[in-house]
């Protein structure tokens, strides 16, 4: 059997390799902020959220709103804070029967909330109870207000015609709007005419 022979030597250097060993160890788990930073961002600590969502709005106990989304992300980090819904959306008007008289469907909506402003972007269709549809790119919703607002181009198809604009107003179940911009031929009611 072999014994390890210490000699003096390198007994006063313990104290020096292990002092190095410390530092170097201590050293070398130093952190850096910026690779921090990336990995928060990466990962989004700043949000919330949540997959297949339905939210009910109802006032005195009766619904009146009807939201689904598949994706709902929450960012309180951001000025305003905003609930992004990249997805899609699809949202349902009821009536005080509970019968669903117009609805909205678009891939991407964005809430914010303290002003109670839902921007409605790509692919946006409305749909009212006497079958009228909008079609437009973009879509203001003021849920304080109850309108539907756009600047942008606008077609509506009705049973009887098709009818095409530049920016409308409607209240948000769309069963009233106003092209704002009319083009091309629309029908008129001859009873409804001013004389």
């Amino acid at each position: 059997m072999i014994k390890p022979v210490l000699n003096a030597k390198y007994l006063q250097l313990l104290p020096l390799i292990s002092a190095l060993l410390f530092g170097a160890l201590f050293s070398s788990c130093k952190n850096d902020k910026k690779a921090i930073d990336d990995i928060v961002t990466k990962y989004h600590v700043d949000e919330d959220r949540a997959e297949d969502v339905t939210i009910i709005y109802s006032e005195e106990g009766i619904t009146k709103v009807r939201l689904f989304a598949k994706e709902f992300i929450k960012k309180e980090a951001a000025k305003p804070p905003y609930t992004e819904m990249k997805e899609g959306l699809k949202v349902e008007f009821f009536d005080d029967s509970l019968k669903v008289i117009s609805t909205l469907t678009a891939r991407y909506g964005r809430y914010y909330e303290e002003a109670g402003n839902v921007i409605i972007r790509d692919s946006v269709v409305v749909v009212n109870e006497k079958n009228e549809e909008l079609h437009t790119e973009e879509l203001v919703w003021n849920q304080n207000i109850r309108k539907i607002f756009t600047e942008k181009h606008v077609r509506i198809n009705t049973p009887t015609q098709i009818m095409y604009g530049q920016g409308l107003e409607a209240n948000e179940d769309f069963s009233w709007y106003r092209i704002k911009k009319p083009t091309g031929i629309v029908q008129v009611d001859k009873e409804k005419m001013p004389e």
